[in-house]
């Protein structure tokens, strides 16, 4: 079966940050986002990403780096010659790939807050 490589730069909390690599299972047209569910599924458990379009059909949420541009991990293709991806540089880390989408001045407590 062809691999292809994909590096990832993980980190954030606890965490120190690193960069991992993988070769996962290749064809023609994956997708990133394919990729990463793969990882997740099958070798690294992990590893953290948010992605909605498959299960909510909602957009947006599997925005990352890959290979320095922004883009979304459904659409970007994987190739052969492998791939990395890293968070957003421009909102805050969480874990790995996750970022605070939340706007600047919002935060998930005050949110909680203003609706008790």
């Amino acid at each position: 079966m062809k691999t292809a490589p994909i590096s990832i730069q993980r980190g954030g909390g606890d965490t120190p940050d690193r960069t991992e690599s993988f070769d996962v299972p290749y064809s023609e047209g994956m997708s990133v986002l394919d990729a990463l569910i793969w990882i997740r599924n099958t070798a690294d458990p992990s590893l953290a990403f948010r992605y909605s379009c498959i299960n909510a059909n909602a957009c947006k949420e599997c925005v990352l780096k890959v290979d320095g541009k922004t883009d979304y991990a459904c659409t970007a293709r994987l190739n052969d010659q492998g791939v990395t991806v890293g968070p957003l540089t421009n909102k805050a880390l969480i874990r790995d790939l996750v970022v605070d989408t939340l706007p600047p001045k919002e935060n998930l407590s005050a949110l909680l807050e203003k609706d008790r």
